[in-house]
């Protein structure tokens, strides 16, 4: 007596569905949080204005002081000037700086 085994043929999207799944996964934790980051960085950079304090990638802390088309100015001592690309000014470290002295400012004024 001959046995015959029947062996059902994998359907192709099932076999695709565990790649679209890591795609899919990969969109949502990396590509689309780092798209954010750039359009606002992107918009951070465009909105800056002469007088703004900005700390740069690099960490250099200056207040604008002369925005050009892709060159700021910035005035990091008395009459000292640096310039800069606009992409060079960090807009996180820019916030993380002056959210802390602002935080120490509050606690400054309570503790007294």
């Amino acid at each position: 007596m001959t046995t015959i085994f029947l062996q059902a043929s994998p359907n192709p999207i099932t076999s695709m569905i565990p790649f679209v799944l890591i795609i899919v996964v990969f969109w949502i934790f990396f590509i689309r949080p780092q798209n954010k980051k750039q359009k606002e960085q992107a918009a951070f950079s465009e909105d800056i204005q002469k007088g703004d304090d900005v700390v740069t990638a690099s960490g250099i802390i200056g207040k604008v002081n002369k925005l050009e088309e892709g060159i700021v100015t910035l005035e990091v001592g008395t009459k000292t000037y640096i310039r800069v690309t606009r992409n060079a000014i960090s807009k996180e470290m820019t916030e993380a700086l002056f959210s802390r002295v602002a935080d120490d400012a509050k606690v400054g004024v309570e503790k007294t």
